[in-house]
């Protein structure tokens, strides 16, 4: 389960790069410290259970926020 965070670091690592490519540095700065927090995780050596919870809590907080931002923060476009 250790390397499937490595793996999660690889992905979001390869997102913060285009997206500093993109000119979109609010998105890589967030990219980046979640690249930074899966690698981190997946050293410590913690049980499978653990990992499970762990990326359970990482879901529920996306998905949290990711509903806030797109319900009071993003301002719908029509057209251009």
């Amino acid at each position: 389960m250790d390397r499937m965070f490595r793996v999660l670091g690889f992905w979001t690592g390869i997102f913060a790069v285009l997206f500093m490519v993109g000119d979109m540095h609010s998105a890589a700065i967030l990219f980046f410290a979640q690249t930074g927090i899966f690698v981190a995780v997946s050293y410590l050596k913690l049980t499978e259970r653990v990992y499970i919870y762990i990326f359970g809590a990482y879901l529920t907080v996306f998905f949290v926020g990711f509903t806030y931002y797109t319900t009071f923060i993003m301002q719908p476009s029509f057209g251009h």
